[in-house]
């Protein structure tokens, strides 16, 4: 079984609801720091087998793995996560704006709202993000009311047109 699926495995673990808060704060606090250490160091590319990176990052693999599952989206090339072990090299190629994008996807206000970000984007255009973000959400009906002009073209109304 792979790390990957370790972690999923893990995660998705019936547990207790307090043993399922220390285990996901204990991971979100991991991960928190991984986010912080990159955005300071600005490292958007990080190399490495997974077992040193996860020794960089202070987790063990299958956190790691964890890990990047959630930063997988938002690499230039995402990874093969079910392949993952110990021994495989990764190049994690990171692109900023859509890590923010998918952080305010996440609604992870703990990542998205990090100092560090201010040296990476500049506020304006996190600002610009955030709405690209809020306008990608946003629902859009394309079904016709009974008012609106006929989608047929005719310029009548389509309740007196195509709607009869």
């Amino acid at each position: 079984m792979g790390l990957f699926e370790q972690w999923k495995e893990l995660a998705n673990k019936e547990k207790s609801k307090q043993d399922n808060d220390v285990f996901w704060k204990d991971y979100l606090e991991k991960e928190k720091n991984n986010y912080e250490f990159i955005l300071e160091n600005r490292q958007n590319v990080i190399e490495g087998t997974i077992t040193e990176l996860a020794s960089k990052f202070e987790m063990n693999e299958m956190y790691f793995a964890g890990f990047l599952d959630g930063i997988n989206t938002s690499l230039i090339e995402p990874l093969e996560l079910e392949d993952l072990e110990g021994s495989s090299k990764v190049a994690l190629n990171i692109d900023f704006e859509k890590l923010y994008f998918n952080m305010l996807d996440a609604k992870a206000d703990w990542l998205y709202n990090l100092e560090q970000w201010e040296e990476i984007l500049t506020q304006e255009r996190r600002n610009q993000i955030t709405k690209e973000f809020r306008i990608s959400k946003m629902a859009v009906s394309s079904k016709v009311g009974r008012n609106d002009p006929c989608t047929c073209g005719s310029g009548k109304k389509y309740k007196k047109c195509c709607g009869k």
